[in-house]
């Protein structure tokens, strides 16, 4: 009966446990409150569409519009110059850049004239016999010879006869050798062909020069040249003596310059047009490298918004009745951070500042401090 008992009352304080943990687990139990209904504030702008330049970005190395290899084509000691021949020296047009020792092959230019003097000299007496009427002429130009000096031009026949006399004798053909000799002896001094500034130096005084030896090179710091690479898309829309905006690449330098040249050829593997810019600067150095701002057309009934504000490369969020809309748009050029559009209507209310999560038919309200300049 003990047993009975006990039983029964095992069984009572394990269902009153449970009633009693129920009870508890009901009390600690909170109602939810209901969500709030959250609204993003967006900033827009009013499409306001007008006319649009299409400005191409390109960049490239200034050189000089005139830019002389020196080389030499005669073997000898590098001597002396008008100037010191150093990097940076300034030089006018004739003065001497190098001259090369030509002491012995001047010797023997002379030696070469002497032979010709003695060769005329030779022919003095069948001359005067034969050609009385042409032998002052021979004798003048006897007279004034002199083999320190540049061979003068040989009198001119006056006949047939006296032609093939002169040549028969081997006079004319010593003439024009020792042109060839006069003209090669010049090549031993390398004179300014233009003002300008020796921007390299290869050999110094003393030097030994040989044939084909590059010496150095002597560009006009007048007028320097940029090549740039532009989309052959744009190539028929550029002309020669457009101005174009130049700059350095820390933007603290400001240049312009003019399309002087745009090649006719696209390039194969890169699909660009190769365009010239003529600079006439004293800032511009050889060298410098300077991005430019290609003016190439202007689109009508157009804006042009930030590449961010993009959605799959031809949408944009707009705000119609407080919520958020896709509108198509016509993509027309890129830049690095922006994009010309059109396609949108004046007065529409574009997002103007990505909005995070945002989709179509999101609510959203219009903040009242609308950044204006998130548009350019």
């Amino acid at each position: 009966m003990r047993k009975i008992i006990l039983s029964i009352l095992g069984v009572v304080l394990v269902i009153a446990a449970i009633f009693v943990a129920k009870s508890i687990i009901d009390s600690n139990t909170k109602e939810r409150p209901p969500a709030k209904k959250v609204i993003k504030s967006v900033y827009v702008q009013k499409v306001d569409n007008g006319m649009v330049p299409i400005v191409i970005p390109a960049n490239g190395t200034v050189t000089a519009l005139q830019k002389t290899s020196l080389f030499s084509e005669v073997e000898g000691i590098f001597r002396s110059s008008s100037k010191p021949f150093r990097p940076g020296q300034e030089y006018s047009k004739g003065q001497v850049l190098l001259r090369i020792d030509a002491v012995e092959y001047a010797a023997n230019v002379r030696a070469s004239k002497s032979e010709l003097y003695n060769k005329i000299a030779s022919v003095m007496p069948d001359l005067r016999l034969d050609y009385p009427d042409d032998f002052k002429k021979w004798q003048t130009y006897l007279n004034n010879f002199d083999v320190n000096r540049s061979l003068a031009p040989l009198p001119k026949p006056s006949s047939d006869q006296e032609n093939y006399f002169i040549s028969g004798r081997g006079i004319v053909s010593g003439y024009y050798n020792i042109k060839n000799l006069e003209t090669r002896l010049n090549k031993f001094t390398i004179v300014a062909p233009y003002n300008g500034v020796l921007t390299d130096a290869v050999v110094t005084e003393g030097s030994l020069v040989r044939p084909g030896q590059r010496l150095g090179e002597f560009i006009d710091p007048s007028a320097y040249e940029l090549e740039v690479a532009i989309r052959k898309s744009f190539s028929d829309l550029l002309k020669v003596g457009e101005e174009v905006d130049l700059k350095n690449l820390e933007g603290t330098q400001q240049f312009k310059g003019k399309v002087s040249r745009v090649n006719s050829k696209i390039d194969a593997n890169s699909q660009t047009v190769q365009v010239f810019i003529k600079i006439e600067d004293a800032k511009v150095k050889e060298g410098m490298y300077l991005e430019a701002s290609v003016a190439a057309r202007n689109v009508e009934n157009a804006t042009s918004i930030p590449r961010n504000l993009l959605v799959s490369q031809n949408k944009v969020y707009v705000v119609e009745n407080n919520v958020l809309q896709l509108a198509e748009i016509n993509v027309v050029h890129f830049t690095s951070e922006s994009v010309i559009i059109t396609g949108l209507e004046n007065g529409t209310e574009l997002i103007s500042a990505p909005v995070p999560g945002a989709f179509v038919g999101m609510p959203v309200e219009i903040n009242s401090n609308t950044n204006l300049s998130n548009i350019n």
